[in-house]
Order: structure tokens, then C-alpha cells, then sequence
């Protein structure tokens, strides 16, 4: 058991202390001094039982200078270290801490995958196994300065390396250094994170493409509701660009400079889903971390927590979840000690939330809690207006991406992926867009470069409004006939000859939905 005293900063309270654990026959196996003034005083007794603690709290209390006794989760020193692993974890590239003698004192997981060892197997591993014509310790002497973009290899792979150095006692001579932490990038993949810092220059809602009118009215309600302190849901289908929405609306509100952390609801069984977003107590369970483990709530307190198919979530987790809303209050797993946080929740779901509710496999109570703000995203065949200007977009950026010349997109091209019924929506075009930037030799894009595969639903009436008179609807229903089969008859007389009409009836009706380009 871990416990907390708010004590005076006196000489002696922690002999005083102490001296009460040893009276029962409890050994102390830790302690720590903390708070700001030094004025609490952590304690780590293994054996001590809650009926003991209960006895022995009104003496503890009693001693001299002690303001009161709680029992606490983690040490301080444990919650640094559990911080420190969270960060070292969420980190792609291989991360090592290296002493003066070349043993590596602490990695992450990437470089433990490298060095194809366990990451608790890594310490006091000494590097000239691996890099045996790199004396690092000499290098990070003669320089004693940071060391940017170092070419090595490392178990057949050319890395770049950035060597920052540790010195003892906040000096910076020689006779003060420590080691230093070591960052390797893989040479071969510098190109795609230049693309991926580019990409992300442009942030919130600039990095959300609003060509359709449909998107910009979602924009901007998004951009009204953003500043507001309380729960959002974003319904959508699949590809709809969910969370990218999500992330605009955490970075135009008072919360844009705290945390943004992302958990997926579907397919993470129960037990995993709740020890992810709330924590876990130290020993909650067999193979669990001695010390814990800080949940995505906790890493995220201040900021925005978004979970995504929130309604996939199991009962128990909606339960947990709703009390959290109302009080900002939770239970690690395996606690009894309350946590309170101050933390938004933007939810997003593809699920019709009600009619779960209904079927009784969500709480109507959550749902109403979680309704508090809502945006509809629609899906892509809803916007086709705005496909060609995505379009171009999407062709424009694949091209910077792979390094080859800006192809064009034929009329026939574009005619075919404004006819089809994009059951991946916004996601799926950039994907069939990157392929075929590819795909394409020439500077032409064609409908044969578009893999389009025949799944979900048809094109038939998707995405037609019922709207208006006959007329209006037969027109809709003449324009998307006309767009589907015009790339496979690319010209007023093929098509016109295909459908048993007149060239001039079908050169007029393709001038009139501005397909192919007909004049």
C-alpha cells in the first residue's frame, strides 16, 4: 500500500513516523519526500492491510506536524517514471540513453525491435556489439555539443542520428557529462517524413477541404461549436474524415495547446478498452505493471479525449463513461481512490445511436449526454459537386508525394468517380487518386487507371434528393445515367448510339450536366 501524509517540514516527522509502522511489524520499503515545500511525505509498505491502516491512522495522524494521511495509487517517482514510458512508447523512432562508458541505460520500445531484444533486456547492453566501429562516448566528448544527422549503420540499416548530451549538476563542461540520449531516424524514410511535416503545416480547419457547399456549412457550425466547454458527437460514415474533424474543433477551442488523444472503441475487448482510457491500480490484476499504468484520461487532462465507434462500447464502459460526464470523476481499475479530471469528450460514431438505444445496446442516458453538441458529416456522394476540386487536390498531393510529374484527369476519369458510390467516401478517393497517380505512365489519368472495386451499394439512386418536383428527380436520375455510362462511350455518338437516341439529343444533354466536356 502507497500512502500520502501532508505533513510539517520538520527534522524528524519521518523517524516519527516510521517508528509507528515498525511498533506492528511493517517494513517500510520506500520512501519519498514530495510537494512543494516538502511538506508531503509518500511511504510504499507492501504488507500493510486496509484494517491495519485503519487502526493505525488515528496514531500516525496524531503524530506531531501530521496533517493527514491518504492512501495513494503511485509514488511520485513511479508516476514520472509511468510519464516518461508513456512518452518513450508513443515514439516510432528508436530512442536510447547511452552512459560514458557506451552502455545503453534505458531504450524504448522501437529501439528494443532493433536491437531484437526485450526492452527490460536492454539495459547495460553495450553498443560496440552493434556499432563496433563507433566510439561513441569519444565523439560525444570532443564535441560536447549537440550532434544533428550523424550517418550510421546499424544492424544492416543506414540511420541519421541526433546525439544530445546529459551533463551532471546543470554544467556544461566536459568533466560534467553523463552520456547522452541518442534519436536514429532510418535514411531511407527522411523523404516521407519531410512529406508528413508538410502535410501537417496546415492545421484545424484550413487542413479540412471544403469544396462541396454541403462541407462548408459543416465547417462552419464546427467553427461555432468548437469553442464550447461541453461533449460533441460527430456522426458519419466511415472515411468521412471523423476525427480530422474532431482535431479542428480541439485546436480552435481554449483546450488547442493540451493533449488530443484518440481511442478506438470497436474491437478492443472490454478488459483492454477500460484499462486504456481509465488506468490501472499497481497489481490490478496477474501480469499487470507493478507500478500501473496512467490511462489516456490522465495523459490527456486538460485537453480532449476523442473515442471513435462510441457505439461499440460495452455496458460496463458506458457506465463508467456516463459518470465521468456528469462529475468529471473515475476509478483506475483495481482502485478505490478517485481521480477527477477536466477533460472534453468528442465522440464519433457511423451507428445510428437512437435506434441502439432503442434495441436497448446503448443507454439512452449517455446518449443524451453525449448529444449535447452534434455535426452530421455527410458521405461523399452527397458532395459530388465538390469531387473534381478533391479530385485535383487529392492528384496534386500524391504527386509531390511520389515525386513524379502533376498528371491531368481526363473528362472520362472524372465522369467515372463522380458516377460511383464511394462506400469509403473521402478516404477512399485519396486512396484510388494516389493509385492511380501510380498507376499512370503518361500525363493522363484514364478510367482504366481508377481500380474502383463493385462492393456496398450500387449507384442506382444513392445520393438522389426526392426533393422538388418529377422533373427535377427524373433530370437527377438522366444526369447520373448519363455520367455512368459515358466513360465507356467517350463521345456524343458513341453514347448516343449505345442509349438509341439522337447524336444532337445527347450532345445537348451532356452540354446541359457539363459531362465529357461536350460542346
Amino acid at each position: 500500500m502507497r500512502l500520502r501524509f501532508h505533513c510539517q517540514n520538520r527534522i524528524g516527522i519521518l523517524r516519527d513516523i516510521v517508528a509507528h509502522f515498525s511498533d506492528y511489524g511493517l517494513n517500510v520499503a520506500r520512501g519519498e519526500v514530495g510537494g512543494e515545500h516538502g511538506n508531503a511525505i509518500y511511504l510504499h509498505v507492501p504488507n500493510l492491510l486496509h484494517a491495519q491502516l485503519a487502526t493505525l491512522r488515528p496514531e500516525l495522524e496524531a503524530v506531531p506536524g501530521v496533517f493527514g494521511v491518504r492512501q495513494v495509487n503511485l509514488m511520485p517517482s513511479e508516476r514520472r517514471h509511468l510519464e516518461l514510458d508513456a512518452l518513450l512508447s508513443s515514439l516510432s523512432d528508436p530512442v536510447m540513453s547511452i552512459d560514458m562508458e557506451g552502455h545503453i541505460v534505458a531504450a524504448n520500445r522501437a529501439a528494443g525491435q532493433l536491437l531484437g531484444v526485450r526492452v527490460d533486456e536492454v539495459p547495460g547492453l553495450s553498443l560496440d556489439r552493434h556499432l563496433p566501429e563507433f566510439d561513441l562516448p569519444a565523439l560525444i566528448r570532443r564535441n560536447n555539443a549537440r550532434v544533428n544527422g550523424l550517418r550510421i549503420k546499424l544492424r544492416d540499416t543506414t540511420f541519421l542520428a541526433d546525439i544530445a548530451p546529459l551533463h551532471r549538476e546543470h554544467q556544461d563542461d566536459v568533466a560534467s557529462l553523463a552520456g547522452a540520449v541518442v534519436t536514429l531516424h532510418r535514411a531511407d524514410r527522411i523523404g516521407e517524413r519531410i512529406y508528413q511535416v508538410q502535410r501537417q503545416e496546415i492545421r484545424g480547419f484550413e487542413a479540412i477541404f471544403q469544396a462541396s457547399p454541403r462541407l462548408q456549412a459543416l465547417i462552419r457550425e464546427a467553427r461555432r461549436m468548437a469553442p464550447l466547454d461541453a461533449p460533441l458527437l460527430i456522426q458519419g460514415e466511415t472515411g468521412t474524415g471523423k476525427e480530422l474533424l474532431a482535431r479542428a474543433c480541439h485546436l480552435a477551442s481554449a483546450r488547442g495547446q493540451a493533449p488530443f488523444m484518440a481511442l478506438n472503441c470497436a474491437g478492443l475487448p472490454e478488459s483492454m478498452a477500460e484499462t486504456e482510457l481509465f488506468g490501472y491500480a499497481p497489481g490490478a490484476f496477474e501480469g499487470a505493471r507493478p507500478e500501473g499504468k496512467l490511462g489516456l484520461l490522465e495523459l490527456t487532462a486538460g485537453g480532449t479525449i476523442f473515442l471513435d465507434e462510441v457505439g461499440e462500447m460495452s455496458p460496463r464502459l458506458q457506465v463508467k463513461l456516463l459518470r465521468f460526464l456528469q462529475d468529471g470523476g473515475f476509478r483506475r481499475v483495481g482502485s478505490d481512490e478517485e481521480t477527477w479530471l477536466d477533460v472534453r469528450v468528442i465522440c464519433a460514431t457511423q451507428q445510428d445511436l437512437p435506434a441502439l438505444c432503442a434495441e436497448g445496446l446503448f443507454r439512452h442516458d449517455l446518449y443524451h449526454r453525449l448529444n449535447v453538441l452534434s455535426l452530421q458529416v455527410p458521405p461523399l456522394r452527397e458532395c459530388r459537386d465538390g469531387i473534381e476540386a478533391l479530385a485535383l487536390h487529392f492528384i496534386d498531393r500524391a504527386a509531390r508525394q511520389i515525386g513524379c510529374r502533376l498528371p491531368r484527369l481526363s473528362s472520362s476519369a472524372l465522369a467515372r468517380l463522380a458516377a460511383y458510390h464511394w462506400p469509403g467516401n473521402v478516404r477512399q478517393l485519396e486512396n484510388v487518386l494516389f493509385q492511380a497517380v501510380s498507376l499512370c505512365e503518361g500525363e493522363t489519368i484514364e478510367p482504366a487507371h481508377l481500380r474502383l472495386p463493385d462492393v456496398g451499394e450500387s449507384a442506382g439512386l444513392s445520393g438522389i434528393e426526392f426533393e422538388g418536383s418529377l422533373a427535377d428527380i427524373l433530370g437527377e436520375v438522366e444526369r447520373r445515367v448519363l455520367a455512368e455510362l459515358y466513360p465507356r462511350h467517350p463521345s456524343s455518338r458513341l453514347l448516343a448510339k449505345r442509349l438509341g437516341v439522337s447524336h444532337t439529343t445527347i450532345a445537348n444533354k451532356l452540354r446541359r450536366y457539363g459531362i465529357g466536356g461536350e460542346a
